[in-house]
């Protein structure tokens, strides 16, 4: 997970009704690095064995990876990081992240055959709509990674999915060979040709859904594309999902440090981004898009 944030999107999320179905218990699973690559030009693909986690964790949870020991420099707090890919058949999950300080730089040195702890599957995932019709996924940057689990989701019940993926340039782009595996639609749109603006962007999904609407939009990664996908979700008269970033010590539930930005009352603590989400309701308010980045 990035560190993005939920800066932005005060009164725009909310919580998701109950769960259908109990979620799996989480497991700590003393994992082997089977693969370690370099995805684009910036982040690192960690495939681990993980069987149980690979078997059970639903599209857009997440797991906290503890970071080894580097250069004699011990990390305490572990990381979150979104499960991008779940290869049941062979027991694997795939990982993907970017250097942005001490525990992901000890992370990038980490090689096949090493071990990684890690906890999950945690969090609240992504749920497809019961309706017919495409989906409409959003991600930016690393916020690719938690909706591709829904991409894996729609291939495998014969949904269409359109999947932007958005990023600085067209070469950091994450999850163009994802989709083409999936049967997914990439449209990918970057900031270097304006491409990935709010405006162009909007636009061209309206008219790639003029002839039918889409079932469901989910998105990850960034605030503005979260209220654009507010205002194209009320245009549409569809659901809108949200996968929320946050920094966490735990991912539990425990220290209470990765508070959503909803509302409660003043004697009541607010919903928590690791077990209340990650995954939120996005409230559908045309116009949201047109509110500073």
């Amino acid at each position: 997970m990035s560190s993005t944030g939920t800066a932005g999107l005060d009164g725009l999320v909310v919580p998701r009704p109950p769960e259908k179905s109990p979620r799996p218990e989480p497991v700590w699973d003393e994992s082997i690095v089977v693969a370690h690559d370099i995805v684009g030009t910036r982040y690192h693909r960690l495939t681990l064995r993980s069987p149980e986690i690979a078997a059970t964790a639903s599209a857009g949870q997440f797991v906290m990876v503890s970071v080894p020991e580097s250069a004699g420099d011990r990390i305490l707090l572990p990381r979150p990081m979104a499960i991008h890919r779940r290869h049941v058949d062979r027991g694997l999950i795939e990982l993907i992240f970017n250097i942005v300080g001490r525990g992901t730089s000890a992370l990038s040195s980490v090689t096949m055959g090493d071990r990684l702890l890690i906890t999950g599957p945690l969090g609240r995932g992504f749920e497809l709509p019961e309706v017919p019709g495409d989906l409409l996924l959003i991600g930016r940057g690393i916020g690719v990674c938690a909706i591709m689990g829904v991409v894996e989701d729609a291939a495998a019940e014969g949904k269409a999915a359109a999947v932007v993926l958005s990023a600085n340039t067209q070469s950091s782009l994450i999850g163009l060979e994802d989709c083409a595996e999936l049967g997914a639609r990439a449209i990918g749109v970057a900031d270097e040709d304006g491409s990935s603006a709010v405006a162009p962007l909007g636009a061209r999904l309206r008219a790639a859904f003029a002839s039918a609407p889409p079932s469901a939009i989910m998105v990850c990664g960034s605030s503005r594309l979260t209220r654009l996908a507010a205002d194209l979700a009320a245009e549409w008269g569809v659901e809108a999902q949200v996968s929320l970033e946050a920094h966490m010590a735990c991912g539990i539930g425990y220290c209470h440090g990765c508070a959503a930005p909803v509302a409660s009352a003043d004697d009541k603590e607010g919903p928590l981004v690791c077990v209340d989400g990650p995954v939120f309701d996005v409230v559908t308010k045309p116009g949201a898009n047109a509110r500073a980045a």
